[in-house]
């Protein structure tokens, strides 16, 4: 599980200046439980960019790679990643988020279990171009496979997301994902709830409530007319609207409009 940061701008700028130092510093915080790992990617903002990203298997604090990353790299859309290992898989750089293929970066919030129906989905040369462990990187890997006949990148997000969600109807599928001039926010966690020793992890770290309240919730916010923010819920004190439940947005660079796509039939 984790935590996730995302932002677009009218004109390129850094994650810190987008957000706010204290902001920040809230998000940064909370690397006293999700700190297994972090990640960052950007995309500039001409027309056909493809996203760049870093990632590190050390916790962000104190890390001066994340703070060059944070507060130095300017783009018209970033997202940052911090992560909480799922039980069981490795902490290590092929299995730090955002992962990139295609052209398109992902993040991922939440556990897909178990894996192996996940991964009859995806065709074998899919499959083997997988380089961790994660059921993240395998979720990734259905929206390339679904982009391939999808017409645009939201749509390949929402049929990968609607299969998952047949398979998984609990599981949370929340995701970020940077490409084709977007940022694209996965807001579908279903009935998601965090295991006991997860709440136990959380409160004895003494992280914000709302980690216990509404742990995997996806939030919107509009710093100026110029910033659009998403963040999970638990940090940061921007005027945060909730998003639509199991519902795909497409946030356009060129204007920062938004275009949903629900994930439930009228």
């Amino acid at each position: 599980m984790c935590r996730l940061l995302g932002v677009v701008s009218s004109s390129p700028i850094s994650v810190v200046d987008a957000v706010g130092g204290e902001v920040l510093d809230d998000f940064l915080a909370l690397t006293k439980v999700h700190g297994d790992g972090w990640g960052a990617a950007f995309l500039g903002r001409t027309a056909g960019a493809e996203p760049e990203a870093i990632v590190s298997a050390g916790s962000a604090l104190h890390d001066m790679e994340f703070a060059a990353a944070t507060g130095e790299r300017r783009s018209a859309a970033a997202m940052v990643h911090l992560r909480w290992a799922t039980n069981g898989l490795a902490v290590q750089p092929q299995n730090s988020h955002p992962f990139v293929a295609d052209g398109i970066a992902m993040a991922h919030n939440g556990s897909i279990k178990p894996m192996g129906p996940l991964e009859e989905l995806l065709d074998p040369g899919v499959a083997a171009s997988l380089k961790g462990t994660t059921d993240s990187e395998r979720y990734f890997g259905l929206i390339r496979q679904c982009r391939r006949d999808a017409p645009t990148l939201a749509e390949a997000v929402r049929r990968a997301v609607a299969r998952l969600r047949e398979i998984y109807p609990d599981a949370s599928l929340n995701a970020l994902l940077l490409g084709e001039d977007q940022l694209i926010v996965v807001h579908a966690h279903a009935h998601s709830r965090l295991l006991d020793e997860d709440i136990e992890e959380i409160t004895a770290a003494e992280l914000p409530a709302e980690h216990l309240e509404d742990y995997f919730a996806l939030r919107v916010a509009r710093p100026t007319p110029e910033t659009l923010v998403v963040g999970s819920t638990g940090f940061g004190d921007l005027a945060w609207e909730p998003l639509p439940p199991e519902c795909v947005t497409a946030i356009a660079l060129s204007d920062l409009s938004m275009t949903q796509h629900s994930l439930v039939e009228d």
